[in-house]
Protein backbone atom coordinates (compact mmCIF):
# COMPACT_ATOMS: atom_id res chain seq x y z
CA UNK A 1 0.00 0.00 0.00
CA UNK A 2 1.35 3.42 -0.94
CA UNK A 3 2.00 6.06 1.67
CA UNK A 4 -0.70 8.31 0.18
CA UNK A 5 -3.29 5.54 0.29
CA UNK A 6 -2.30 4.67 3.86
CA UNK A 7 -2.79 8.30 4.90
CA UNK A 8 -6.22 8.32 3.26
CA UNK A 9 -7.21 5.16 5.12
CA UNK A 10 -6.00 6.56 8.41
CA UNK A 11 -7.92 9.81 7.78
CA UNK A 12 -11.09 7.86 6.99
CA UNK A 13 -10.63 5.81 10.17
CA UNK A 14 -10.19 8.96 12.26
CA UNK A 15 -13.34 10.46 10.72
CA UNK A 16 -15.26 7.26 11.43
CA UNK A 17 -14.11 7.19 15.05
CA UNK A 18 -14.89 10.88 15.48
CA UNK A 19 -18.37 10.38 14.05
CA UNK A 20 -18.93 7.43 16.38
CA UNK A 21 -17.79 9.46 19.38
CA UNK A 22 -20.01 12.37 18.36
CA UNK A 23 -22.97 10.05 17.94
CA UNK A 24 -22.32 8.59 21.39
CA UNK A 25 -22.40 12.12 22.78
CA UNK A 26 -25.60 12.88 20.89
CA UNK A 27 -27.30 9.79 22.27
CA UNK A 28 -25.95 10.07 25.82
CA UNK A 29 -28.23 12.74 27.32
CA UNK A 30 -31.23 11.94 25.14
CA UNK A 31 -30.96 8.25 26.06
CA UNK A 32 -30.74 9.18 29.74
CA UNK A 33 -33.85 11.36 29.52
CA UNK A 34 -35.72 8.60 27.71
CA UNK A 35 -34.62 6.00 30.29
CA UNK A 36 -35.44 8.20 33.30
CA UNK A 37 -38.64 9.55 31.82
CA UNK A 38 -37.73 12.85 33.47
CA UNK A 39 -36.34 16.27 32.61
CA UNK A 40 -35.03 18.49 35.43
CA UNK A 41 -35.39 22.28 35.23
CA UNK A 42 -33.06 24.34 37.44
CA UNK A 43 -34.79 27.49 38.63
CA UNK A 44 -34.08 30.55 40.74
CA UNK A 45 -36.09 31.68 43.75
CA UNK A 46 -35.93 35.47 43.36
CA UNK A 47 -35.09 36.37 39.74
CA UNK A 48 -38.36 38.17 39.05
CA UNK A 49 -39.90 37.84 36.47
CA UNK A 50 -37.65 35.20 34.91
CA UNK A 51 -37.65 32.51 37.56
CA UNK A 52 -38.96 32.85 41.11
CA UNK A 53 -41.40 31.47 43.67
CA UNK A 54 -45.02 32.61 43.79
CA UNK A 55 -47.06 33.07 46.98
CA UNK A 56 -47.62 29.31 47.19
CA UNK A 57 -43.90 28.56 46.83
CA UNK A 58 -44.23 27.26 43.26
CA UNK A 59 -41.53 28.07 40.66
CA UNK A 60 -42.92 30.42 38.00
CA UNK A 61 -41.66 32.97 35.51
CA UNK A 62 -40.86 33.93 31.94
CA UNK A 63 -37.82 31.62 31.58
CA UNK A 64 -39.71 28.75 33.19
CA UNK A 65 -42.60 29.13 30.74
CA UNK A 66 -40.08 28.91 27.90
CA UNK A 67 -38.40 25.88 29.49
CA UNK A 68 -41.74 24.08 29.72
CA UNK A 69 -42.14 24.59 25.96
CA UNK A 70 -38.62 23.22 25.45
CA UNK A 71 -39.46 20.19 27.62
CA UNK A 72 -42.52 19.52 25.48
CA UNK A 73 -40.33 19.67 22.34
CA UNK A 74 -37.92 17.12 23.85
CA UNK A 75 -40.83 14.82 24.67
CA UNK A 76 -42.12 15.04 21.11
CA UNK A 77 -38.67 14.54 19.57
CA UNK A 78 -38.16 11.39 21.65
CA UNK A 79 -41.70 10.14 20.90
CA UNK A 80 -42.41 9.75 24.61
CA UNK A 81 -46.01 9.42 25.79
CA UNK A 82 -45.10 11.08 29.09
CA UNK A 83 -42.16 13.14 30.31
CA UNK A 84 -42.02 14.14 33.98
CA UNK A 85 -40.78 17.68 34.60
CA UNK A 86 -38.95 18.08 37.92
CA UNK A 87 -37.60 21.25 39.51
CA UNK A 88 -34.26 22.01 41.18
CA UNK A 89 -33.68 25.33 43.00
CA UNK A 90 -30.29 26.90 42.29
CA UNK A 91 -28.43 30.09 43.18
CA UNK A 92 -26.00 32.26 41.18
CA UNK A 93 -23.19 30.43 42.99
CA UNK A 94 -24.18 26.87 42.03
CA UNK A 95 -26.29 27.16 38.84
CA UNK A 96 -23.44 26.36 36.43
CA UNK A 97 -22.29 23.44 38.57
CA UNK A 98 -25.83 22.03 38.57
CA UNK A 99 -25.77 21.84 34.76
CA UNK A 100 -22.15 20.62 34.55
CA UNK A 101 -22.80 17.77 36.99
CA UNK A 102 -26.02 16.71 35.31
CA UNK A 103 -28.26 17.62 38.24
CA UNK A 104 -30.49 19.50 35.77
CA UNK A 105 -30.72 19.54 31.99
CA UNK A 106 -31.95 23.14 31.57
CA UNK A 107 -31.29 26.19 33.74
CA UNK A 108 -34.28 28.48 33.49
CA UNK A 109 -33.35 31.85 34.91
CA UNK A 110 -31.48 35.04 34.09
CA UNK A 111 -28.00 33.80 33.22
CA UNK A 112 -25.78 35.76 30.85
CA UNK A 113 -24.37 33.94 27.83
CA UNK A 114 -20.70 34.92 27.74
CA UNK A 115 -17.40 33.44 26.55
CA UNK A 116 -16.18 32.41 30.00
CA UNK A 117 -19.32 30.43 30.76
CA UNK A 118 -19.37 28.81 27.32
CA UNK A 119 -16.21 26.96 28.39
CA UNK A 120 -18.36 25.12 30.95
CA UNK A 121 -21.88 24.99 29.53
CA UNK A 122 -23.84 25.63 26.36
CA UNK A 123 -26.58 28.21 25.81
CA UNK A 124 -29.54 28.43 23.51
CA UNK A 125 -30.82 31.58 21.77
CA UNK A 126 -31.23 34.48 24.24
CA UNK A 127 -34.69 35.18 25.60
CA UNK A 128 -33.80 38.65 26.89
CA UNK A 129 -31.16 41.37 26.57
CA UNK A 130 -30.55 43.71 29.45
CA UNK A 131 -27.77 45.62 31.18
CA UNK A 132 -26.66 46.30 34.73
CA UNK A 133 -27.75 49.45 36.60
CA UNK A 134 -28.38 50.36 40.24
CA UNK A 135 -31.25 50.02 42.69
CA UNK A 136 -31.29 52.71 45.40
CA UNK A 137 -33.75 54.14 47.91
CA UNK A 138 -36.21 56.50 46.25
CA UNK A 139 -35.18 59.43 48.45
CA UNK A 140 -31.47 59.18 47.66
CA UNK A 141 -29.89 61.55 45.09
CA UNK A 142 -27.62 58.80 43.69
CA UNK A 143 -27.96 58.63 39.90
CA UNK A 144 -24.59 57.32 38.68
CA UNK A 145 -21.72 55.06 39.68
CA UNK A 146 -19.41 57.95 40.65
CA UNK A 147 -21.96 59.92 42.69
CA UNK A 148 -20.38 61.26 45.94
CA UNK A 149 -22.92 59.36 48.07
CA UNK A 150 -22.18 56.07 46.33
CA UNK A 151 -19.74 54.41 48.70
CA UNK A 152 -21.06 50.91 49.47
CA UNK A 153 -22.38 48.82 46.58
CA UNK A 154 -23.76 45.31 46.88
CA UNK A 155 -24.08 42.78 44.07
CA UNK A 156 -24.94 39.10 43.97
CA UNK A 157 -22.14 36.55 44.17
CA UNK A 158 -20.95 34.89 40.96
CA UNK A 159 -22.73 37.29 38.58
CA UNK A 160 -21.43 39.30 35.62
CA UNK A 161 -22.52 42.67 37.13
CA UNK A 162 -20.32 41.94 40.16
CA UNK A 163 -17.32 41.25 37.92
CA UNK A 164 -17.98 44.37 35.85
CA UNK A 165 -18.44 46.50 38.97
CA UNK A 166 -15.03 45.44 40.31
CA UNK A 167 -13.38 46.16 36.97
CA UNK A 168 -14.90 49.65 36.71
CA UNK A 169 -14.03 50.43 40.33
CA UNK A 170 -10.40 49.48 39.66
CA UNK A 171 -10.12 51.27 36.30
CA UNK A 172 -11.69 54.50 37.54
CA UNK A 173 -10.16 54.33 41.04
CA UNK A 174 -13.56 54.92 42.66
CA UNK A 175 -12.57 53.14 45.89
CA UNK A 176 -16.03 51.65 46.35
CA UNK A 177 -16.70 49.15 49.09
CA UNK A 178 -18.10 46.22 47.10
CA UNK A 179 -20.16 43.70 49.05
CA UNK A 180 -21.19 40.21 47.90
CA UNK A 181 -24.70 38.98 48.68
CA UNK A 182 -25.81 35.35 48.50
CA UNK A 183 -28.93 36.17 46.49
CA UNK A 184 -30.93 39.07 45.08
CA UNK A 185 -33.37 39.30 48.00
CA UNK A 186 -30.49 39.65 50.47
CA UNK A 187 -29.00 42.45 48.35
CA UNK A 188 -32.30 44.37 48.21
CA UNK A 189 -32.67 44.10 51.99
CA UNK A 190 -29.19 45.60 52.41
CA UNK A 191 -30.27 48.66 50.43
CA UNK A 192 -33.54 48.95 52.35
CA UNK A 193 -31.72 48.65 55.70
CA UNK A 194 -29.04 51.18 54.77
CA UNK A 195 -26.24 48.60 54.78
CA UNK A 196 -25.50 49.41 51.12
CA UNK A 197 -26.08 52.55 49.06
CA UNK A 198 -26.96 50.66 45.91
CA UNK A 199 -27.54 47.18 44.47
CA UNK A 200 -25.85 46.56 41.10
CA UNK A 201 -27.69 44.05 38.92
CA UNK A 202 -29.48 43.62 35.57
CA UNK A 203 -32.03 46.40 35.43
CA UNK A 204 -34.95 44.13 34.54
CA UNK A 205 -34.31 42.11 37.69
CA UNK A 206 -34.15 45.31 39.71
CA UNK A 207 -37.53 46.44 38.38
CA UNK A 208 -38.97 43.05 39.23
CA UNK A 209 -37.50 43.01 42.71
CA UNK A 210 -38.77 46.53 43.43
CA UNK A 211 -42.24 45.60 42.19
CA UNK A 212 -42.33 42.71 44.64
CA UNK A 213 -41.65 44.81 47.76
CA UNK A 214 -44.35 45.92 50.17
CA UNK A 215 -43.91 49.49 48.89
CA UNK A 216 -42.56 49.36 45.31
CA UNK A 217 -42.23 53.16 45.21
CA UNK A 218 -39.65 53.13 48.02
CA UNK A 219 -36.95 52.01 45.56
CA UNK A 220 -35.85 53.26 42.14
CA UNK A 221 -33.57 52.07 39.33
CA UNK A 222 -30.90 54.60 38.29
CA UNK A 223 -27.77 55.09 36.20
CA UNK A 224 -26.60 54.17 32.74
CA UNK A 225 -26.03 50.58 31.67
CA UNK A 226 -22.52 49.48 32.57
CA UNK A 227 -22.89 46.01 31.01
CA UNK A 228 -24.82 44.41 28.16
CA UNK A 229 -26.32 41.07 29.14
CA UNK A 230 -27.81 38.55 26.67
CA UNK A 231 -29.75 36.23 28.98
CA UNK A 232 -30.20 32.64 27.80
CA UNK A 233 -31.10 29.19 29.07
CA UNK A 234 -28.14 26.99 29.97
CA UNK A 235 -27.77 23.36 28.97
CA UNK A 236 -24.96 20.77 29.16
CA UNK A 237 -21.98 21.10 26.84
CA UNK A 238 -21.21 18.65 24.06
CA UNK A 239 -24.74 17.33 23.69
CA UNK A 240 -25.46 18.40 20.10
CA UNK A 241 -28.58 16.23 19.72
CA UNK A 242 -30.22 17.73 22.80
CA UNK A 243 -29.06 21.23 21.87
CA UNK A 244 -30.52 20.95 18.37
CA UNK A 245 -33.95 20.11 19.78
CA UNK A 246 -33.75 23.08 22.17
CA UNK A 247 -32.43 25.54 19.55
CA UNK A 248 -35.01 24.44 16.97
CA UNK A 249 -37.85 24.97 19.45
CA UNK A 250 -36.50 28.40 20.45
CA UNK A 251 -36.48 29.42 16.78
CA UNK A 252 -40.01 28.08 16.35
CA UNK A 253 -41.19 30.10 19.38
CA UNK A 254 -39.59 33.24 17.95
CA UNK A 255 -40.72 32.87 14.32
CA UNK A 256 -44.26 31.86 15.30
CA UNK A 257 -44.60 34.81 17.66
CA UNK A 258 -45.34 32.53 20.62
CA UNK A 259 -42.42 33.92 22.60
CA UNK A 260 -43.88 37.43 22.31
CA UNK A 261 -47.07 36.23 23.97
CA UNK A 262 -45.01 34.69 26.79
CA UNK A 263 -43.06 37.95 27.04
CA UNK A 264 -46.21 40.06 27.33
CA UNK A 265 -47.56 37.82 30.07
CA UNK A 266 -44.53 38.41 32.30
CA UNK A 267 -43.35 41.92 31.38
CA UNK A 268 -46.46 43.86 30.42
CA UNK A 269 -49.28 42.29 32.47
CA UNK A 270 -49.71 42.00 36.26
CA UNK A 271 -47.66 39.14 37.70
CA UNK A 272 -47.61 37.33 41.05
CA UNK A 273 -47.22 37.63 43.93
CA UNK A 274 -48.50 41.24 44.13
CA UNK A 275 -50.21 41.42 40.73
CA UNK A 276 -48.10 44.43 39.74
CA UNK A 277 -47.14 44.92 36.07
CA UNK A 278 -43.52 45.74 35.20
CA UNK A 279 -44.66 47.57 32.05
CA UNK A 280 -41.45 46.75 30.17
CA UNK A 281 -42.01 46.36 26.41
CA UNK A 282 -39.34 44.40 24.54
CA UNK A 283 -36.25 46.47 23.71
CA UNK A 284 -35.03 47.21 20.20
CA UNK A 285 -31.96 45.06 20.95
CA UNK A 286 -34.12 42.02 21.67
CA UNK A 287 -36.40 42.65 18.68
CA UNK A 288 -33.36 42.92 16.39
CA UNK A 289 -31.86 39.71 17.78
CA UNK A 290 -35.11 37.85 17.16
CA UNK A 291 -35.09 38.89 13.49
CA UNK A 292 -32.03 36.63 13.05
CA UNK A 293 -32.04 34.38 16.15
CA UNK A 294 -28.65 32.94 17.07
CA UNK A 295 -26.87 31.56 20.12
CA UNK A 296 -23.54 33.00 18.95
CA UNK A 297 -22.93 35.86 21.37
CA UNK A 298 -19.76 38.00 21.31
Amino acid sequence: MSLTRLRRCLFALVCLLSASAAQAQVDDLLDRIRADGKLVLAHRESSVPFSYLDAQGRPVGYALDICLRLARAVQQALSMERLEVAYLPVTPANRIEAIEKGLAQLECGSTTNNAARRKQVDFTIPHFITGARFLVKAGRPIDRIDHPEMRKVVSTRNTTPLTALRRIDFERMLRLEIIEAEDHQAAVRMVEEGKADAFAMDDVLLYGLAAGRADPRSLKVVGRFFTTEPLAIMLPRNQPGFKKIVDDEMRRLIYSGDIREIYRRWFEAPIPPNNVALNLPSSYLLRDLWKYPTDKMP
